[in-house]
């Protein structure tokens, strides 16, 4: 490709809109453009990178036996009900109406079509196991999309489902489905953990998550150097404080005026914040969005709460759940905002974590204003509705698996899998016939990547001050030809002759041959990331070129013959 006819336009100034390099730097090389919020069309160049990722996957999902086919992107809201995940999916589910009022959604996820689409047409166990795939454009009405690619309204995602007769069949689709994430996340370039994961809305029993590793990511991982536990902190399990055996204190009202929050009524009373019992006050819905119940949560007072650990403990999704009024949940449950403590509330469901059963003692919230009660027991002044571990696991906890102090990172979701075992086929009848012509419900499990979202954290991972730095396998371009002075006959024959030799070689290469100053065209490679730039200047006419890799500060000078031959074998390696 001769870069002056090329369909590119290179930004110097960072867009306003854009707050991380990822979103930074592919809005200013022109290979993503904004259509509208979270809503981004793909040029030239970001295209040709995107369809490299989709390659790497089709080669590994392939060598794994899997078989690519393409649902539609439109789904009939029957199969949704059929789930039972229309009203429990959420507002991000993007629902439409056709002109004659019946409801479809776009899909965010294909659980339910494939699922149909399998029931149909199998129905024997010699015909397990399967796994279907497509790489499809996948729609989530997102209430904050942000950071361009890596939480957007419309993206690109493999999604894969496997079908298999049990459960030990399932374990080995799943085993063999991470072995190919692996592969396919190393090829990308991308420095990645697999931690265990919630299954969220897609629901099941196991999951894990492939995240990139960057200091912006969404996800947050706790992890062990002691051991193999990581997981994202949604997921982490946590270990309660050992129970203590102190003799049950007489409970005692005090007058805490003004002490609304752990950290007041602590200094207030002289007791450390681990002695005292945190209230958060919720409301939930049910389907209809119409009210359900009044939740009060119960944490030690310098614990955090983890809303997935309480919303999978109510069993609910996540958007039937919010903070509660409190003027209203007082009224009916007897709770004061700032004042909550689990005694002698009433009309409420109580969640109580599990740590604060073998605590003694503690100082929790009155129900009264400006007031407290000191020596607060678990099982003689209350008792919970639900008990179980819903704190964070913070960083220097011990391990829940070998005890040893956790440490946290962030990172970016790219990929997740699922053992979905029989969630679909038992609420959609999807069974199968076995020896003995019995029905059984297929087993199956799901996995998930994100292939813009892939995209971006490549960038995250690889980036300068200067621009992207691809790697070699998902770059728009492997070599980019730097022709200094496109009027300068010995120099463009140079160009002309390096570029031939590659591109027959099967190299994808830039020649920059645009009527730009040096600067600009330098800049732009940078930029750009292309992995490996030769320069042809003032010594072209003495067969020597300029040959630098993006990824390194030095360069070197070299023969034409020596630049085409180290340029072919390094794309051979690296590709």
């Amino acid at each position: 490709m001769k870069l002056s006819k090329a369909h590119i336009k290179t930004l110097r100034e960072v867009p306003a809109e854009a707050e991380i390099p990822s979103h930074i730097l592919l809005l200013r090389t022109g290979m993503i453009r904004k259509l509208a919020s979270g809503i981004y069309g793909f040029m030239p160049f970001g295209w040709r990178s995107v369809r490299k990722i989709e390659e790497i996957i089709r080669q590994e999902m392939d060598a794994a036996g899997a078989q690519e086919i393409h649902m539609s992107a439109i789904q009939p809201a029957e199969l949704w009900q059929e789930s039972g995940r229309w009203s429990a999916y959420g507002p991000e589910l993007w629902r439409i109406k056709d002109r004659n009022g019946r409801d479809f959604c776009l899909g965010p996820t294909h659980e339910e079509i494939f699922t149909d689409l399998v029931r149909n047409d199998i129905s024997s166990y010699r015909q397990l196991p399967m796994n279907l795939y497509q790489i499809q454009t996948k729609y989530r009405d997102e209430a904050r999309p942000r950071f361009g690619l890596m939480r957007s309204r419309e993206f690109i995602m493999k999604d894969a489902y496997s079908f298999d007769r049990d459960f030990a069949g399932l374990d080995q689709s799943y085993d063999n489905m991470y072995r190919a994430y692996e592969k396919i996340f190393t090829r990308c370039g991308l420095t990645f953990r697999a931690v265990d994961a919630d299954t969220g809305a897609i629901g099941g029993s196991n999951s894990h998550e492939f995240t990139a590793l960057s200091e912006v990511g969404e996800s947050e991982i706790a992890y062990c150097e002691k051991c193999a536990m990581a997981a994202t902190t949604e997921r982490a399990e946590c270990v309660d404080a050992p129970a203590e055996d102190a003799p049950l204190l007489a409970l005692s009202e005090v007058y805490t005026p003004g002490t609304k929050t752990i950290e007041e009524v602590a200094g207030f009373l002289g007791v450390p914040q681990e002695r005292t019992i945190k209230a958060l006050l919720f409301v939930t819905y049910d389907d209809e969005g119409e009210f359900k119940e009044y939740v009060a949560a119960f944490i030690r007072g310098d614990r955090e709460l983890n809303m997935i650990k309480l919303v999978n403990a109510l069993g609910i999704p996540e958007h039937a759940i919010a903070f509660a009024d409190e003027a209203a949940m007082g009224a009916a449950t007897g709770s004061v905002g700032g004042f909550t403590g689990p005694i002698g509330l009433h009309d409420c469901k109580l969640v109580v974590d599990s740590e604060l059963k073998g605590l003694r003692n503690l100082v929790a919230g009155a129900n009264k204003e400006d007031h407290h009660i000191k020596n607060v027991n678990y099982g003689r002044d209350y008792e919970g509705d639900i008990v179980t571990d819903i704190k964070m696991l913070r960083e220097g906890d011990p391990c829940p698996v070998c005890g040893a102090p956790v440490k946290h990172t962030r990172g970016i979701e790219v990929g997740q899998v699922f053992k979905l075992g029989t969630k679909y086929s038992q609420a959609m009848n999807a069974t199968y016939k076995d020896e003995n012509q019995e029905d059984h419900p297929l087993v199956m499990g799901c996995y998930g990547i994100g292939v813009t979202r892939t995209l971006a954290a490549i960038v995250e991972q690889h980036h300068d001050d200067n621009g992207i730095i691809w790697p070699v396998s998902v770059a728009p371009y492997h070599v980019i030809i730097t022709l200094v002075k496109p009027d300068d006959q010995a120099q463009r024959q140079t160009a002309e002759e390096i570029y031939d030799q590659l591109a027959a070689s099967g190299v994808e290469v830039l020649l920059d041959d645009r009527d730009e100053r040096p600067g600009v065209k330098f800049k732009d490679a940078d930029l750009l990331g292309i992995p490996l730039r030769i320069t042809v200047g003032k010594r072209a006419a003495e067969g020597i070129v300029e040959y630098k890799l993006r990824r390194e500060a030095e360069k070197t000078e070299k023969t034409v013959a020596e630049a085409v031959r180290e340029a072919i074998a390094l794309v051979a390696a690296e590709k």
